[in-house]
């Protein structure tokens, strides 16, 4: 019940919608579907498509790289859709960059040991990778949550997802006026 479980949520919710899906330098985990949560994708291609200008961001965690494609954001966007980026703080600093209209919203969870229990119930990380995604999480990321524009603790699925969408849309209703 992490980010992903919260975007799965939310596209439920709100067909309008963009779920924006990132390139991947590493292996499906289990249950992964190539095209719905990530485009898996060499380190070399990966290369080649930053050294193109390919992505709005992009970033290494953990020894593996994930970027946002840039064309269909922004064809998404110029065509008045709402977009969801699943990305971590580094990205969120390029899109803030970037996007400066973007909005950044930071997902929690409840505790360190409740992170700790989803990550284990995964079961995609080893005994040390566990211990680094806790140590990043918790010591370099989560320290980070004051510049971005709205906090959201998962605590829920339902709760959360709740939270975010109302957020998403009072900025729709925020802007729809300003359009003629």
């Amino acid at each position: 019940m992490g980010k992903g479980s919260v975007v799965n949520a939310l596209l439920e919710r709100d067909q309008s919608l963009y779920y924006s899906v990132s390139a991947k330098t590493r292996a499906p985990r289990r249950g992964e579907i190539e095209d719905r949560e990530y485009r898996f994708i060499s380190e070399r291609e990966f290369s080649e498509l930053v050294e193109r200008g390919a992505f709005l961001e992009w970033a290494e965690m953990f020894g593996h790289r994930s970027g946002t494609y840039r064309q269909p954001v922004e064809e998404m966007l110029k065509a008045g859709r709402d977009v969801l980026l699943e990305i971590d703080v580094q990205g969120a600093r390029q899109i803030r960059e970037r996007v400066p209209d973007a909005v950044l919203i930071f997902i929690v969870p409840p505790s360190r040991e409740e992170l700790e229990r989803r990550l284990r119930a995964r079961g995609t990380e080893d005994p040390e990778e566990l211990r680094e995604r806790l140590r990043v999480a918790f010591e370099e990321e989560l320290p980070q949550q004051e510049w971005f524009d709205h906090v959201v603790e998962n605590d829920t699925l339902e709760r959360a997802a709740d939270e975010v969408l109302a957020i998403i849309r009072s900025y729709r209703s925020e802007h729809e006026g300003l359009s003629t």
